[in-house]
């Protein structure tokens, strides 16, 4: 693959109106500004990112998440483009130099495909299908269609929500670049090549699309059918800044929540770091003593040092990047002592944080809310005539195809409904479905 072809400022269904603009913003600084000033990047604001939203302790929810990957995210970007030109100068008149943009906007978009209340959420969505009431709709799909709705994944829907053209929006959904498009796509394949795993890049219904931005930026193709190709280097980028802001400051909100003491929290964090920079972080304990701002420094400093070890590793393999050939994540090819400490706060994460009684609460609720919900709109679209279903369907924003011909169709309007709503949104919703709670008077 080549930079030069990699980067490119064409709008996806905007493309006749490229270079319109005429203002000291770049292409790609502009799609950041989009995704800020965008609906669905304000609703991550009530999503949960893995403990319940917040009560008397503050601790992040999907957009703080977000703000602070796109942070860690143009970091990695601005590093990895200076040293890159470095040894490549004949980039200089090149898009390399905007690569921090890019990776900066596709970090804030890198989760607005979740539905509420975290992983449980996508879950509970798959299982519907798989295990649950929605099972008896497999004879209806064909086995593409299907294999979409029962590994529904968060990143697919990120692709589909920014790149589809829903009812009232334009051509190309948001009108990303293709750059920033192919950056968030981590994995770029269709659900049939993901060989019965969850993880996938794209949905049927945007597979050309997909294919269209590939094409045009020159990501390498594996196969055509099931389509699959090679991620966009950029990828993993974006997958870096998530890795070590969601590990990093999961351990953070766990010490705030005392599911963690300042002791174990410091523990894992001074793995990280060298002996030098130990002694350095001691001597600065001695003027500061609040356990709070001890942590802060640490989870700043292990942030700045995952930094330099991912770009590291992505400069040192950028043409096996290139080729397709690289293998694993960046964080996974870190030096041995920053990787051992990682893999620690990865499993105490495991043991003592993902499996806390808060998170398991929020899971539960979730499983069961968008269960109902899903179990009442897709008998409703399965028999919209139906005064109850009606009532549903009215309920339902226009810019959804909740009435097309095709049963799919209105299936995966529904889950685009669904998985688009807030935690609060949709406990709000589920209550009054239920009769639980009444409107206002």
């Amino acid at each position: 693959m080549d930079w030069r072809k990699l980067i490119s400022p064409k709008r996806f269904g905007m493309e006749q109106y490229h270079s319109m603009y005429e203002e000291n913003r770049s292409e790609f600084q502009r799609d950041y500004d989009r995704l800020i000033f965008s609906p669905a990047f304000r609703r991550l604001q009530n999503k949960t990112q893995v403990f319940p939203l917040p009560g008397s302790v503050f601790v992040h929810n999907r957009l703080t998440h977000s703000l602070e990957v796109s942070c860690v995210g143009r970091s990695l970007g601005n590093d990895c483009a200076k040293a890159i030109l470095a040894k490549r100068p004949d980039l200089q008149d090149s898009y390399l130099t905007e690569i921090s943009a890019i990776v900066a906007a596709a970090c804030l978009a890198h989760d607005l495909g979740n539905p509420p209340f975290g992983h449980a959420g996508e879950t509970a969505i798959s299982t519907y299908f798989s295990q649950g009431n929605g099972k008896i709709l497999e004879q209806e799909f064909t086995p593409e269609q299907w294999q979409d709705i029962i590994h529904f994944e968060g990143n697919a829907n990120a692709f589909r929500l920014l790149s589809h053209q829903f009812n009232g929006r334009r051509k190309g959904g948001f009108a990303m670049t293709y750059s920033t498009l192919a950056s968030i796509v981590k994995y770029p394949y269709a659900s049939t090549a993901a060989n019965g795993k969850s993880k996938f890049g794209f949905f049927g219904s945007e597979e050309e699309s997909y294919r269209k931005i590939a094409d045009e930026l020159g990501i390498i193709k594996l196969q055509e059918q099931p389509l699959k190709y090679v991620r966009h280097p950029l990828v993993y980028l974006v997958e870096a800044a998530d890795d070590i802001c969601y590990q990093v400051m999961d351990v953070e909100d766990a010490f705030k929540l005392k599911i963690l003491t300042s002791d174990e929290t410091k523990e894992l964090l001074f793995a990280f770091l060298s002996e030098t920079q130990q002694a350095k972080a001691n001597r600065i304990f001695e003027h500061v003593e609040d356990h709070n701002e001890q942590i802060a420094y640490l989870r700043s400093t292990v942030i700045g040092l995952l930094i330099k070890e991912c770009t590291e590793v992505f400069v040192s393999n950028e043409d096996a990047i290139l080729q397709g050939t690289f293998e694993g994540t960046l964080i996974k090819n870190i030096s041995p002592q920053i990787a051992k400490a990682y893999r620690e706060c990865s499993e105490l994460a495991v043991k003592k944080i993902y499996r806390s009684r808060d998170v398991l609460d929020i899971e539960l609720a979730g499983f069961r809310i968008i269960s109902t919900l899903l179990d009442l709109m897709i008998e409703a679209v399965q028999e919209p005539d139906k005064a109850y279903s009606r009532l549903l369907i009215n309920r339902v924003s226009d810019q959804y195809d909740i009435k097309a011909p095709e049963l799919f169709d209105r299936v995966q309007a529904v889950l685009d409904y669904v998985s688009g709503m807030t935690d609060v949104y949709a406990l709000d919703l589920y209550r009054k479905i239920k009769g639980n709670s009444l409107p206002a008077v």
